[in-house]
């Protein structure tokens, strides 16, 4: 039988063998650039860097409800800020941050792509190293295989600068740095768009991939979905508590618009199917950052079709809110180009 609470596999390695031993291996001028100000050779790299990969877990098969999803949703404008939300629940132990992975792991960190996964690496460099160590090491650097999801999790890694990618026209950015206008960017440009943080702050990672896909939502998209991202949730509730050393300990988790940039997926159902994953995971709090312009009402849309479809008799089955959640006939959008 497996154990679910154990890893497939798990490293830990000092964040001074990372960078020294496996450096990251910058192909884009400007994310060396980035990391010259981020990094310099004297630099002092603190702590140990905790890496684990997770089998998919089955859900559980019913639910109670309604799901209430305003009970533990947080929801924040704007992008990650890496500080914690701003009304943390009471004893909260251990905060962590999706990455919204590639099946590689960190598979596009070194390019000129400067989407959510290459940005969250960029900021955290010592993730560009964990790969090579990965694939130095012989393992296997993968959020999906097989078909199915390997969710990563990574614990105290250092987040040694902030790139600002907002518009700022006076500062040379007119149209942001976000996807593929930070290659276009000059050098200059993108001195001025980062800033180092001395000291680091730490951070924990939960890398998961989306699935692309066009047309009508199916019944196996939306429970690949669901299992994706509950999978990841309960590995972070459960190396909390490992962390920690506490069973209790509570979970928070930052997300947002998941698989719904370069994919196309739609909004509202990948936002229900997260704040269902949280409510399945036992996560204490989900801080949802809407982006920039703010988008509140498809995540407060996600929040009412949960309670509304999870409605009815108690427990209710994980099949039957997968059928309710079909029959709302979710459409794939259109990627952005990022």
């Amino acid at each position: 039988m497996t154990d679910y609470t154990r890893p497939i596999d798990r490293l830990t390695l000092t964040a001074e063998d990372l960078i020294t031993s496996h450096p990251p291996q910058w192909a884009n001028a400007n994310k060396r650039v980035v990391y010259e100000i981020s990094t310099p050779g004297d630099a002092v790299h603190r702590g140990a860097v905790q890496y684990s990969r997770w089998a998919a877990m089955p859900l559980p098969s019913t639910v109670a409800g309604p799901v209430r999803p305003h009970s533990r949703l947080r929801a924040r404008d704007g992008f990650y800020h890496y500080g914690g939300p701003s009304e943390p629940p009471a004893n909260a132990a251990m905060e962590w941050h999706v990455n919204f992975g590639d099946p590689s792991l960190f598979g596009s960190y070194s390019g000129s792509l400067f989407a959510q996964d290459e940005m969250q690496v960029v900021e955290h460099p010592a993730l560009g190293s964990l790969r090579e160590a990965l694939v130095h090491r012989g393992f296997k650097p993968l959020t999906v295989e097989d078909g199915g999801p390997t969710p990563v999790l990574v614990v105290g890694v250092e987040r040694r600068c902030r790139v600002a990618v907002e518009r700022n026209a006076a500062q040379g950015r007119p149209y942001g740095l976000y996807g593929n206008d930070f290659s276009r960017a000059k050098s200059g440009i993108i001195q001025k768009a980062t800033t180092r943080l001395d000291p680091p702050t730490l951070s924990n990672i939960v890398s998961m991939a989306a699935p692309r896909g066009e047309g009508l939502y199916g019944r196996q998209e939306i429970a690949l979905i669901l299992g994706t991202a509950y999978t990841a949730f309960r590995a972070a509730t459960v190396e909390s508590a490992r962390v920690t050393g506490v069973s209790s300990t509570d979970t928070v988790i930052n997300t947002g618009w998941w698989g719904c940039g370069a994919f196309g997926g739609n909004r509202v159902l990948m936002a229900t199917l997260q704040l269902l994953a949280a409510e399945m995971a036992g996560v204490t709090a989900l801080v949802f950052h809407t982006g920039w312009p703010a988008d509140p009402q498809r995540l407060q849309e996600a929040a009412r079709i949960l309670e509304t479809e999870t409605a009815g008799s108690s427990p209710i089955a994980t099949s039957e809110i997968i059928e309710r959640l079909l029959a709302l006939r979710f459409r794939w959008g259109v990627g952005d180009g990022t």
